[in-house]
């Protein structure tokens, strides 16, 4: 296949064979809400998280311009993957710390290279960086460094008890450690597990009582 990359479905997965060649141990999370935007694609590294946004030949700027301000604050490195027709103007639409990568055929294989490294993001924000980790990881830190459970609190107490106490270079390895290890076959089930742990919790300190199974009258 060769000429113009239209969908960005055609970059993914030779991206992320691209990024484990360059990055060696990496996992990959498509698709991630971060503010009033989606990342594409996030990026875990053993110390960072990567935010990657993909623009396609067939793809415009229209939101380029608010993704960069959500990408800047959410994740410590950021790169634009972009086909051949942007590859030359993407510079003047992006900041000095997002780093570039290039997609074209070759061969009539897609082929990748970094035009310009990412910086780390002068923007980031601990606060918003932590909401990617689901509220058990976020249970799993405080366990981790020794802190009360707060199992009555919400998760934006949670994560400023966590962003306040622990020292940010161990945090930014520990928010990584919760991502390589998160199993989705099972994180659904903690979570609502955890839901109903809270509604119970709640109905007592309301005085509600449970409700008592119905014993069958023997005929």
């Amino acid at each position: 296949m060769q000429g113009s990359i239209t969908h960005d479905k055609d970059i993914r997965e030779p991206l992320f064979e691209y990024l484990e060649e360059q990055y060696g141990k990496v996992r990959i999370i498509e698709e991630k809400m971060m503010g009033r935007s989606r990342a594409d694609v996030v990026m875990v590294t053993e110390n960072a998280l990567f935010g990657l946004e993909i623009k396609s030949d067939a793809d415009t700027y229209a939101r380029l311009s608010r993704q960069v301000r959500d990408y800047s604050r959410y994740y410590d490195y950021n790169y634009v993957v972009v086909g051949t027709s942007h590859a030359v103007h993407i510079a003047e639409h992006i900041p000095d710390h997002f780093g570039i990568i290039t997609a074209e055929y070759v061969s009539g294989c897609l082929d990748f290279y970094i035009l310009r490294k990412p910086q780390k993001s002068p923007d980031l924000e601990m606060s918003a960086k932590i909401q990617i980790l689901w509220r058990p990881e976020l249970n799993e830190l405080l366990r981790e460094n020794g802190l009360p459970a707060y199992r009555q609190k919400g998760k934006q107490f949670v994560r400023r008890i966590l962003t306040d106490s622990i020292d940010p270079v161990l945090l930014n390895r520990q928010i990584s450690g919760q991502l390589f290890e998160r199993d989705y076959n099972t994180i659904e089930e903690e979570i609502e597990r955890f839901r109903r742990e809270q509604q119970m919790r709640r109905a007592s300190a309301a005085g509600i009582p449970r409700a008592k199974k119905r014993r069958r009258k023997k005929r």
